[in-house]
């Protein structure tokens, strides 16, 4: 029997084909099921015009058999089959598809998905096969076709028996080496493995074979084969079902199967699109962080299916990093795949769904917070750093997607919205003060908060590092600007108060400016009228607080990372500034002491590390001698 060349003569495609284009050896099965399930599909069709044709779906099957000793794994199915023309045509021409004629052609309807459009995948077998054989009979016709090949040589064609219509594949697995283990491709629970993995939501059975050993009845040591037949998918994907079919255990079940969390999701979406992209989603909100959420090994993305076949595991294109904790699955038969499933186009049907899914997500988020908010309150402190992350990335991007959506603790002893903030100001309040530190706790010391609480003013505490990164971003919320109750410019005094500092600071210039030089590491020293109880506190100058550089300076390389510009503000309603005045004038070093003291008990309220403690030690014992 004459050898054939393929009509292309592209060995060296051929050869990048089986070797370069698929990353995963196990994508045969996938490919080739996905083969079967099209050769169904087109005579499925045919069944709905032609008369002829007198089978029902629930006739058709796709078959797997593995035989070890033979070394051969065989999938089969009853669909359309082929002729000897047809085979020629499709197999012996790289990259020829018979599912994408008949797609081109007009056969198809919307009740019918053909999966396979490009006609490679079937040479993916390759990876695993010395050999392939195809036997293949068309429905309506008593003769079989024989194709064979070896790879890149070529391939033969030969007239052959075949009891029933419908295609054959026979993969002659290729022998064992040090790098590689072909043989378990053979293995009943690798199969069954695959199978669930990318083809469990093929719409027709996919039956294997299995055959065991065991004991036969009535001896104890004699042992027969029988022989048994397994369906190894379930066919009907949970995210196709109406949603009101659906059982929340349902969900909850096939949430924890699939994505390996124990604990129910804290909201289960659903979202079916048409129009500029056609899809179906399912997709949770995990009620907890994965243990390895935060580090580079957590894949982002959501499970990619084409007509029920799993095209990648983890499709990051799908999700923004801001949604980067929702776990679920996404299927379309809107898809352009290039060249084979695994390689899909970033064209403008992935863009559209994407942005259909951020839409999705965020709707029912702020429904969530809405409807649950002891839900969604244990959801943001499992996710809510990223959600503030995303404010901050991209020079604040997707600022209004997410700025409703994240909460700060106040000092209303309750997480708040910026939305909820704005609804409660009083009258006369124009801006949301807020104030960052490394914890609630330590925020309450400040004695800023005290002022600002007196006038009725709700204080938001930003706790976490990026949360006064994400402020700045967003600037204002509703046309109120965000104001840092620690900052020099905060301007909460009255007129009366503003017109007292600003004649005791005229009256006291020389002697603050002494204090400032005694503490050296100050931009200013001044009176503030506006602190209630206090004696001190420190405020900052410019755009970067103590809070900011703080942070800065523990981040990775931050060695000459900016300062803050400090101002050490005394209360001149505390009885210590009375004392400060009289030092001025009778005893100017210890004044110079009492500064740095000051400046020192500044830093530890506001959460500033002391750079001299040994300094400071000493002077308070000198004090006390």
């Amino acid at each position: 029997m004459k050898k054939k060349q393929f009509k292309t003569e592209s060995q060296k495609l051929l050869d990048m084909m089986i070797n370069s284009i698929y990353t995963h050896k196990e994508i045969f099965l996938r490919e080739l099921i996905s083969n079967a399930s099209d050769a169904i599909d087109k005579l499925y069709f045919r069944s709905l015009t032609d008369s002829a044709v007198s089978l029902s779906r629930a006739d058709y099957s796709i078959f797997i058999k593995a035989d070890k000793a033979a070394r051969t794994l065989t999938i089969s199915d009853n669909g359309c089959g082929m002729s000897a023309e047809e085979l020629e045509r499709n197999l012996g021409t790289i990259a020829k598809s018979g599912s994408f004629d008949f797609k081109r052609e007009g056969m198809g309807d919307e009740n019918v998905d053909i999966i396979g459009q490009f006609g490679v995948g079937f040479y993916s077998a390759f990876m695993v096969a010395k050999k392939i054989e195809v036997l293949s009979r068309p429905y309506g016709s008593e003769v079989g076709t024989l194709w064979a090949s070896e790879g890149i040589d070529g391939y033969t064609v030969s007239e052959a028996e075949k009891a029933s219509f419908g295609t054959e594949i026979t993969l002659y697995i290729k022998d064992d080496s040090e790098d590689e283990r072909y043989s378990e491709f053979l293995e009943e629970y690798r199969i069954r493995e695959l199978v669930k993995k990318y083809s469990d939501y093929i719409r027709y059975p996919i039956k294997m074979t299995v055959v065991r050993r065991e004991l036969k009845e009535g001896t104890e040591d004699e042992y027969e084969e029988r022989e048994r037949t397994d369906t190894l998918n379930s066919m009907t994907p949970i995210w196709k079902k109406n949603s009101a079919e659906v059982t929340p255990e349902e969900y909850a079940a096939f949430y924890s199967e699939r994505f390996y969390d124990f604990e129910k999701p804290a909201r289960v979406i659903t979202q079916k699109s048409e129009g500029g992209a056609t899809f179906t989603a399912l997709m949770f909100v995990p009620s907890r962080a994965p243990f390895n959420f935060y580090t580079k090994d957590f894949e982002r993305g959501l499970q990619l299916y084409s007509s029920g076949v799993m095209i990648m595991e983890s499709c990051a294109d799908l999700l923004p990093d801001y949604f980067g904790f929702v776990r679920g699955v996404v299927d379309s038969s809107d898809l352009s795949l290039n060249i084979s499933r695994e390689l899909l186009q970033h064209d403008r049907q992935l863009r559209v769904m994407a942005r259909a899914i951020e839409k999705k997500i965020k709707s029912e988020l702020e429904k969530m917070m809405r409807e649950d908010r002891e839900a969604y309150e244990k959801f943001f402190d499992a996710f809510g750093s990223v959600l503030k992350y995303g404010l901050y990335s991209d020079f604040g991007a997707h600022k209004d997607t997410l700025k409703d959506l994240v909460l700060f603790p106040s000092t209303s002893g309750k997480y708040v919205s910026l939305k909820e903030y704005v609804e409660a100001m009083g009258e006369g309040q124009s801006a949301i003060y807020y104030a960052a530190g490394d914890s609630a706790e330590k925020i309450e010391m400040l004695p800023q908060l005290e002022a600002v609480k007196s006038r009725g003013y709700e204080v938001l505490y930003l706790t976490d590092e990026v949360d006064e990164f994400a402020i700045r971003m967003l600037e204002k919320y509703d046309g109120h600007e965000f104001k840092n109750i620690t900052a020099d410019a905060l301007d909460i005094s009255s007129e009366d108060e503003k017109a007292a500092e600003r004649d005791e600071n005229g009256k006291r210039e020389e002697m603050l400016l002494f204090m400032k030089e005694a503490v050296g590491t100050v931009s200013a020293v001044r009176f503030s009228a506006s602190l209630s109880s206090g004696p001190v506190c420190l405020s900052s100058e410019g755009e970067l607080s103590t809070q900011m550089a703080k942070i800065l300076s523990r981040m990775p390389g931050a060695e000459g990372a900016p300062e803050a510009s400090v101002v050490l503000e005394i209360n001149m309603n505390h009885p210590i500034a009375e004392r400060l005045v009289t030092l001025y004038d009778v005893d100017r070093d210890k004044l110079a002491r009492y500064a740095k003291i000051l400046y020192a008990e500044a830093c530890l309220i506001g959460g500033i590390p002391i750079n001299n403690p040994k300094e400071l030690t000493e002077l308070i014992s000198g004090l006390m001698i």
